[in-house]
């Protein structure tokens, strides 16, 4: 299972001889159809062994469809949980363990090179005996397939056991597998059963009993029948640490910022957030508001901000779309205002339940005309929530809208982090309510800065023209060149006066080499994996990740002219040298490479894919040994 392993041989209750492993990480995947429960296994496995101790990264197996056809190689549903002794930041790379409900769903997690000859299988046998005899031939097919492959399979009888428990063993198989792996790994059960008890709080004590009954019985059966068991250590921490995904980061950081209103409306992969608002936002004062499309959600934010309290609208790339002209007035009228962006594909409705970074140039300058706003992005779980309480400090500060880029991976990924304590100093100040300054303009630009100080409806002499009209410093329309020209260098001004507020990115690895990986979002994990796998072989590599992105961070051109190549990683389109019809000439860049190169005039090439799936460590260690292998024979050849 991994290589990284010693073995103790124990006597457990069953009075076996049982040959624990010890392994510093293992990576489990639980995949079924649609509807049978294999993600809240999952995430209720990630949520024991973070509290636990253990490092912890989830990724959903989330199909296209919303209800695809039962038993189809393409409707895979699941999770993907990887636990180590020490920090998690990503996926991993091949699974070394995966509880299967059916064998086709198998196929689709194949083709994206999930699983290895290393992998063991738990698969369900009531298929073996279907009666429907396709299904039996498919059945036995696919599972001499998978052992031809490597694979070791073992076949379980998940149904089997829970139909000794309760009448439907679809509602139940999913807490038998939790109880199965469990044992397999040394999970705490006491812990395990709180967990139930906590998803589970809503439905009567008769269903949790239930399920605490199945977890156990999954347990037993392990115990009695595999001789898999293993032990991975816990990290030793001296600190508090809370467990969450993306999504309820980002939540939280709305409470913890002061902000007392978020508007939004439904959509994939950012609706949680609202939902776990919904659930707390009110014991700290806070109103959440569905309105009935993106656009009216955009536009109440705006009001809310304009009375004085900065607010949160929540969105993806369609909503952040529609978004786009009320989104240009809010940087006419120099509202603050924070749009968070979980990014899923596109373009369109794209791949909703899937990760990409296609979004970055769109929230650059996705509106008509010049609208600079400030961009960040942010690149874990952790940051999810600090960078909420930034982005309303920014906003206020600068006043302007600034976009905080999120997407799928984090939204959905589990993961442990040091336990905030609270500041009074995240909050949002009181309500201003000294009488504005007579004479002072609404836009009384700093010619220098091109800050001013904003004025709020309901204090004395506070009341104010407000347009979407070009206009000069008191909210007049410009019907003078100048006047118009002065309010846009302005407005760039404050952008420029942020800017230098900046620090360089940190370099991960040396100051110079034959390699620099430039990343943004959530690939930072794998990077930074991969880049030290590298440097391990002594291949000169480094890395830095870009959490500013608009205004661009300094000291960009100083770090590149530092090493012989310079490659951003990204998950969003750009065409591969070489393909058909593609030149140096017309071949499109991957977003932040286009934008770095614009604005840097280097010469930065990318890699970057549209898989729909975060990016794996080895996928990024196989790119660098390409890379430096290019870079090696180019220089070759000018010899």
């Amino acid at each position: 299972m991994d290589k990284h392993f010693h073995s103790t041989v124990n006597v457990d209750d069953t009075n076996r001889l049982v040959d624990l492993k010890q392994v510093d990480e293992t990576i489990i995947e639980i995949v079924s159809d649609s509807g049978e429960g294999a993600q809240k296994c999952g995430q209720s496995l990630g949520a024991i062994s973070a509290k636990m101790g253990n490092g912890v990264w989830t990724v959903e197996i989330i199909p296209a469809e919303i209800q695809p056809p039962a038993r189809s190689r393409e409707g895979a549903s699941g999770i993907r949980v990887r636990i180590g002794s020490s920090k998690v930041t990503n996926m991993g790379n091949h699974a070394n363990l995966v509880v299967a409900l059916n064998e086709q769903v198998i196929y689709g997690r194949l083709r994206q090179d999930a699983y290895n000859a290393n992998t063991l299988m738990l698969l369900e046998n009531k298929w073996a005996s279907h009666v429907s005899e396709d299904i039996r031939i498919q059945y036995k097919e696919a599972v001499n397939e998978f052992r031809q492959i490597g694979i070791e399979v073992f076949e379980i009888p998940m149904e089997e056991e829970c139909l000794k428990l309760i009448p439907d063993a679809r509602k139940g198989k999913n807490m038998w597998a939790l109880g199965l792996i469990c044992y397999m790994y040394s999970r705490n059960m006491d812990l395990a059963a709180d967990q139930i008890k906590l998803i589970f709080k809503k439905k009567s004590q008769a269903i949790i009993d239930l399920n605490i009954l199945l977890l156990k019985a999954g347990y037993k059966w392990a115990q009695n029948n595999l001789s898999y068991h293993f032990e991975i250590p816990p990290i030793a921490v001296d600190h508090d640490q809370v467990v969450m995904n993306g999504n309820e980061a980002l939540s939280l950081g709305i409470m913890a910022a002061g902000i007392e209103l978020c508007s939004m409306y439904p959509i994939t992969p950012a609706t949680s957030v609202s939902h776990h608002l919904a659930e707390h936002f009110h014991k700290v004062g806070g109103i959440i508001h569905q309105a009935e499309d993106e656009i009216a959600a955009m536009g109440f934010a705006i009001g809310a901000s304009f009375a004085g309290r900065t607010p949160v609208t929540v969105t993806s790339g369609p909503g952040l779309a529609l978004k786009t002209e009320f989104l240009g007035l809010a940087v006419m009228a120099e509202i603050p205002l924070v749009i968070i962006n979980v990014q899923r594909g596109g373009p369109s409705t794209g791949l909703p339940t899937k990760v990409e970074q296609s979004d970055l140039l769109a929230a650059m300058y996705g509106q008509a005309g010049d609208a600079p706003k400030i961009v960040l992005a942010a690149s874990t779980i952790e940051e999810c929530f600090h960078f909420v309480i930034l982005a309303r400090k920014l906003a206020e500060s600068f006043r302007t809208p600034v976009i905080l880029l999120s997407d799928a991976n984090l939204a959905t990924g589990v993961q442990p982090f040091t336990r905030p304590n609270i500041k009074t100093e995240w909050f949002a100040p009181p309500y201003d309510q000294s009488p504005w300054q007579a004479g002072v303009s609404p836009f009384d630009w700093n010619p220098e800065t091109g800050l001013s100080k904003r004025p709020i409806p309901g204090q004395k002499g506070g009341m104010y023209t407000v347009t979407g009209l070009a206009h000069g410093s008191s909210g007049e329309v410009a019907y003078q060149p100048e006047v118009n020209q002065n309010s846009a260098e302005s407005r760039s001004r404050k952008m420029a006066s942020f800017q230098r507020t900046l620090k360089p990115p940190k370099i991960n690895g040396d100051s110079e080499g034959d390699l620099l990986i430039v990343g943004w979002g959530s690939t930072l994990g794998a990077i930074q994996e991969a880049v030290q796998q590298a440097r391990n072989e002594d291949l000169k590599v480094s890395s830095i990740h870009l959490k500013f992105l608009f205004p661009i961070v300094p000291g960009l051109v100083e770090i590149f002219a530092r090493f012989k190549k310079v490659v951003t990683f990204e998950i969003n389109y750009s065409d591969t040298p070489g393909h058909p019809m593609i030149t140096q000439e017309n071949r499109r860049y991957a977003q932040l490479a286009s934008y770095l190169r614009a604005n840097t005039l280097c010469n930065i090439d990318c890699f970057s894919n549209v898989h729909g799936q975060p990016m794996s460590p080895d996928k990024i260690y196989y790119r660098i040994k390409q890379e430096l292998s290019e870079e090696q024979s180019n220089l070759s050849h000018l010899k």
